[in-house]
């Protein structure tokens, strides 16, 4: 008995997550919200064990000791798209979205210039445009999580590095068009990057690892919006 109702918990939640994920609807402008600032309706976590919450209408991300990487991920693909994003970013702490990321039961691997890339299993990878505190200030630049690593870093942009505002609401625009993707960081080019392994796969929200240190760093996001093209 206690099975079939823990069954039925689970269909239930995982059933309302994804009618709210078909349900919402895009506004007068062709803009998707992805988050409600209720609830984390439409959202699953993979990954590592740091903590997200709503408050104020914001979706925060908290680091904790002892866990690797964490992701809030949207349940459905997304495949074309134009994505907006803002956030503010405790001082220390490395975070990113995920853009057309994935996660597979089973390692894969694939061939990229000649050498094979392994996946583990259950490791989420994908691009991700990056949130970075530290010196080098490459917020924006496009990184592939858990695969091949750096596709183009901020470090010829001097502008896009500038634009990054510590400590401040700062705002990601992302187009995603077949094999190009492109961002930008209030308003400032910053990467761009031509690319054709993966053309669909989910959003996601990062909180880094921070290993063993235990002090609290934060990431908020808020007016998370999508348009399909």
């Amino acid at each position: 008995m206690k099975t079939t109702l823990l069954s039925f918990a689970l269909l239930f939640k995982v059933t309302t997550t994804a009618l709210f994920a078909a349900e919402s609807k895009p506004d007068g402008g062709g803009w998707l919200p992805l988050f409600d600032g209720k609830s984390l309706d439409g959202w699953v976590q993979r990954g590592g064990k740091a903590p997200y919450r709503i408050e104020d209408g914001m979706l925060i991300g908290s680091c904790v000791p002892n866990t690797p990487n964490s992701f809030l991920c949207t349940v459905r693909d997304f495949t074309n798209f134009i994505l907006e994003i803002e956030f503010k970013v405790d001082q220390g702490l490395n975070s990113g979205v995920q853009l057309r990321s994935q996660q597979f039961d089973k390692p894969t691997e694939f061939e990229w210039n000649g050498k094979k890339v392994k996946v583990p299993a259950g490791r989420v990878h994908g691009l991700q445009a990056e949130i970075d505190t530290s010196a080098r200030a490459w917020s924006a630049g496009l990184y592939e999580e858990g695969a091949r690593g750096w596709l183009n870093d901020l470090k010829n942009n001097e502008a896009a590095r500038k634009a990054f505002k510590q400590g401040e609401w700062n705002k990601y625009h992302i187009e995603a068009r077949g094999d190009s993707v492109k961002t930008w960081i209030n308003n400032i080019p910053a990467a761009e990057l031509k690319d054709s392994r993966v053309s669909a796969g989910f959003i996601a929200l990062q909180v880094h690892g921070v290993g063993k240190k235990e002090q609290t760093l934060e990431v908020r996001f808020r007016n998370a919006r999508v348009t399909e093209l």
